[in-house]
């Protein structure tokens, strides 16, 4: 298990940072920015401002995560692979992310630079492993409850929520690394809405040092999801206050990545948080000094 730093293709994180993980959407129908990075220059843009805020990962996504217009193999990679490159090229510093659930893209992605595969589908295609295993990259072992791409949840019930995110989750996990994934490159993400109901969402959220306690570094995909809307009964304007508590709660209980549309709102919720635990220095301290 990994119990301290872990590290993303040539990026090392240390034992108490809490990253930020921005996304970039490259689909002219993402549910929450509608399409506004879908264009090159407009994508750029954000990876640009995202790093200047903070977040030391981007995440590229080529296809839309819930139904929609179906999107081939080739054009996904048509949407991300250039991007990539492009990516890698202008910002050094950045790991790469691509949310793909096809080995096919992943191993393309992998060619062009990228330091992560962030597999949203729990392993539906089993050989994107081995292509991040081949590339020596980070993998993103996540809970989906066996749903299958581009579908959403419908009257899903578990017997014990907890031991199934658990079972899955280290499955893959265990798996990945069996097949020569870097364990220290290994991600594992309870699944937020994937597979799951707003109740299940909230009891993975406060029950999520479970997660933590098993060492692997824990990944959480929350911003303006629609859990945090039906829990605060917000439309999905309303929803950044519902995302960044969230955040905080899961930072608390271990959460290590955070996947996020909102990145300088989320950098001092995490920096607020980590100052609390006492990992973090404030970054002036005058106050009773004078």
């Amino acid at each position: 298990m990994i119990e301290d730093g872990f590290r993303l293709g040539r990026h090392s994180f240390g034992p108490n940072e809490l990253v930020v993980m921005a996304i970039v959407n490259r689909t002219p129908d993402s549910f929450y920015d509608k399409g506004a990075t879908f264009g090159d220059e407009a994508a750029m843009k954000r990876v640009e401002l995202a790093a200047a805020q903070g977040a030391r990962i981007v995440d590229i996504g080529g296809v839309k995560a819930g139904p929609g217009d179906a999107v081939d193999a080739a054009e996904e990679a048509r949407r991300v692979v250039p991007f990539v490159e492009a990516v890698r090229e202008r910002f050094p510093q950045l790991a790469i992310s691509v949310d793909t659930w096809r080995a096919g893209v992943g191993e393309a992605v992998c060619r062009a630079g990228a330091d992560l595969l962030n597999d949203a589908w729990g392993g539906f295609d089993p050989d994107l492993a081995q292509v991040a295993a081949k590339h020596g990259v980070g993998l993103v072992c996540m809970h989906t409850g066996g749903a299958v791409p581009r579908t959403r949840p419908h009257r899903v019930g578990y017997a014990n929520l907890m031991a199934d995110v658990l079972e899955q989750t280290l499955g893959l996990a265990e798996r990945a690394a069996s097949l020569g994934v870097p364990r220290e490159s290994i991600l594992i993400d309870p699944g937020h809405d994937f597979g799951k109901n707003t109740r299940h969402s909230l009891e993975v959220t406060r029950r999520l040092d479970e997660m933590a306690a098993t060492g692997w570094p824990v990944l959480v995909s929350l911003s303006n999801k629609d859990f945090v809307g039906e829990t605060l009964n917000v439309p999905l304007e309303g929803r950044l206050t519902g995302t960044l508590a969230t955040t905080a709660v899961c930072a608390w209980l271990g959460a290590r990545v955070f996947r996020v549309h909102e990145v300088p709102e989320t950098r001092q919720v995490l920096d607020m948080v980590a100052s609390i635990a006492g990992t973090r220095p404030p970054a002036v301290a005058r106050r009773g000094l004078a």
